[in-house]
């Protein structure tokens, strides 16, 4: 019987994907001590091969609990580590931009390739770096993508809409998201000034009269999708509503997003968040079974 190794604050998405691949599921148990370090307990004999679930969002905590988990694993019987990541952190710094910068995404790909055999996660952060394998350095990466799922899910829900990218970097997907539905699409160009103050220059394609839908990888402040949104708007779009894999949506950044006059916002469940609308369950369980995740399902 495989074996889905979950943290409390992800127990819903576990469920479902328990549950889609006929797998036995087991909860960490978590106890935080006054001083902010945090003892686990995992089931005291494990099978030889474990699927963890982990979504990295507010990586700094998680991380340390991940690690602790994958060497508490071993310890009790666990051979094969299969690590299930639909949010994996630290993928944005993938080079070093100014001298002496530390290149997370390489370092931490190191590390999560040193305590687990295979990784799935979803829309991670490549642009520089071309694959999840390149990531790891090492075989053993799978990068699924949401982005088909959001199409349809714009398409249901705006006929004939207008896929924009709110930056280049998020054109990926949605060229991927406009082909899989047969939807024109269009992308932005974006200069960041700071952690919470971007510039978007809209594309040439006419937007007038237009039902627009704004899909990216991830909302973290929302000033992307604010300023891209206030832009078609100005253009003339009749409306426009927001599509993301992962709606991370720190402090006001949701307030921010409607106050630009976005009209309605979906997501993944790849990360928690009221504005679940797709799931990405059926996704991860069918590349648990066929991919590089297969050995451990």
């Amino acid at each position: 019987m495989t074996l889905l190794l979950a943290f409390d604050d992800e127990a819903a998405l576990a469920g479902r994907l328990a549950a889609a691949l006929g797998a036995a599921l087991a909860i960490v148990e978590r106890h935080a001590f006054p001083d902010g370090e945090t003892r686990l307990r995992l089931p005291p004999v494990l099978p030889e091969r474990v699927i963890v679930l982990r979504g990295l969002q507010d990586p700094n905590a998680k991380l340390t609990e991940l690690l602790l988990a994958a060497g508490g694993a071993r310890e009790l019987g666990a051979r094969h580590l299969t690590l299930v990541s639909p949010y994996l952190a630290y993928m944005r710094q993938d080079i070093a931009f100014t001298p002496g910068e530390v290149v997370s995404q390489r370092l931490l790909g190191r590390l999560l390739g040193a305590h687990f055999e295979a990784l799935l996660t979803v829309d991670p952060h490549l642009h520089r770096v071309p694959t999840l394998d390149a990531v790891l350095q090492r075989p053993g990466g799978v990068a699924l993508s949401a982005a088909a799922l959001l199409g349809a899910h714009a398409a249901q829900q705006v006929p004939g809409a207008l896929l924009v990218a709110p930056d280049e970097e998020a054109g990926q997907w949605v060229r991927a998201a406009a082909r899989t539905q047969g939807l024109a699409y269009a992308v932005c160009r974006k200069q960041r000034l700071g952690d919470r103050e971007v510039t978007v220059t809209l594309p040439e394609a006419e937007v007038a009269g237009r039902a627009v839908v704004l899909l990216d990888d991830v909302a973290s402040t929302g000033r992307t999708l604010a300023a891209a949104a206030r832009g078609v708007l100005a253009a003339g779009a009749a409306s426009v509503d927001v599509a993301v894999t992962h709606a991370l949506f720190i402090g006001d950044a949701l307030a921010q997003i409607h106050a630009a006059g976005v009209r309605r916002v979906w997501s993944s469940d790849c990360v928690p968040h009221a504005s679940n609308a797709v799931s990405v369950v059926p996704l991860l369980a069918a590349a648990l079974r066929v991919g590089a995740g297969a050995g451990a399902a």
